[in-house]
């Protein structure tokens, strides 16, 4: 737990030392805190990483509670004027499994997956008006057991943005992907669907509020699986950000809760 603390104290120091740093005309639009994605793409040169210094999620099923506590971080890295690369990883995640009946509980700790991905901006790859973008993704089974999927998945992911004015604005992100099977091997059908809005509390502060349903066609049960999230993200310069997402699970079939805590730096 003090490491993942710890790397939240090191964003924030981050953050301050990147306030000298501040110039015109950088783009500047994390992914985080939002369920979705944006249609904005990093400028060439430059390296945006995205951390979650603390990112727990809790799931009862009414015989077994889980508990994941993670960290997450991602470099978005500028190609060309419209693309990016991108690099995803969870450098630690534990999960707690605990019998409801008996009492009795499991942890597993260790490194999670890799995700490569590649964003490739269809309009205004600023995120200003109306962006859109395309995304294709593979991810890489080097995570340890339990706290990594156990196979290769790949997918793509479609995200659409329009800014209405400075204050509002309304998104939607559509992803489908070969997601691994409950049981570690082979692929099945997933697909998602993320609707939000936005509203800029402030020059430096936006709330969001989204709603997430899931269609995952795994081979052991088909399910549904709906979400509702509100965040907040609060931009210190024009180079850092630090954000606060809360999730709440809608449907038996979704996770109970989730909190995520972090922030981005544009380097």
């Amino acid at each position: 737990m003090m490491r993942r603390w710890g790397a939240v104290a090191l964003l924030a120091s981050l953050a301050t030392a990147a306030a000298a740093q501040d110039a015109p005309g950088v783009r500047f639009c994390p992914n985080r805190p939002s369920l979705g994605a944006s249609g904005c793409t990093t400028l060439p040169g430059q390296v945006q990483v995205e951390l979650a210094g603390v990112d727990w999620q809790r799931d009862d099923d009414g015989e077994t509670r889980e508990d994941l506590i993670r960290s997450e971080v991602t470099a978005r890295i500028g190609l060309t004027r419209n693309s990016e690369a991108q690099i995803g990883w969870t450098p630690l995640g534990t999960l707690r499994t605990r019998d409801l009946a008996s009492g009795a509980v499991s942890r597993d700790t260790g490194a999670g997956d890799v995700t490569l991905g590649w964003r490739r901006a269809l309009s205004h790859p600023d995120g200003k008006k109306l962006s859109s973008a395309v995304q294709p993704y593979v991810t890489l089974p080097v995570g340890q057991h339990e706290i990594g999927a156990g196979d290769w998945s790949a997918g793509m992911v479609l995200p659409v943005m329009w800014r209405i004015d400075k204050k509002w604005s309304v998104d939607f992100t559509g992803q489908v992907a070969a997601a691994v099977d409950q049981d570690g091997h082979g692929r099945h059908f997933d697909a998602t669907g993320v609707f939000g809005i936005g509203y800029a509390l402030t020059d430096s502060v936006t709330a969001n509020a989204e709603v997430s349903v899931e269609r995952d066609q795994d081979p052991a049960e088909h399910v549904v699986r709906t979400l509702a999230a509100a965040s907040l993200a609060w931009k210190l310069t024009k180079r850092t950000q630090l954000d606060l997402l809360a999730v709440a699970g809608l449907n038996h079939h979704a996770p109970d809760a989730r909190v995520a805590l972090g922030g981005a730096l544009l380097f």
